[in-house]
């Protein structure tokens, strides 16, 4: 025989709770965090890749990963100018 059980989890008081004190400790950003125009780049980049004419700046051999492609088509948009956040910094050890 079932025997009904009283739940306090999900009341609308405790819900309500929750989400006060998750919407002060998250911060969302308003936005994108990518321009469409980095994302232009991003595309190019991968495009070349695809196709077999993107070289790396440094040793300038042909590059065959597509996370690599990716840092590159940012890169170019940094240096344009658009909305890119910027790389993420190593700690120090």
């Amino acid at each position: 025989m079932a025997t009904k059980r009283s739940s306090t989890r999900h009341t609308p008081a405790r819900k309500a709770a929750n989400r006060s004190t998750t919407s002060l400790t998250k911060k969302h950003s308003a936005g994108r965090k990518y321009s469409p125009e980095a994302s232009n780049y991003v595309k190019k980049e991968m495009e070349e890749m695809k196709q077999g004419k993107l070289k790396s700046g440094g040793s300038g051999t042909t590059v065959h990963n597509p996370k690599q492609a990716i840092a590159i088509g940012l890169s170019e948009a940094r240096r344009a100018g658009k909305k890119v956040p910027e790389k993420p910094h190593d700690k120090a050890a």
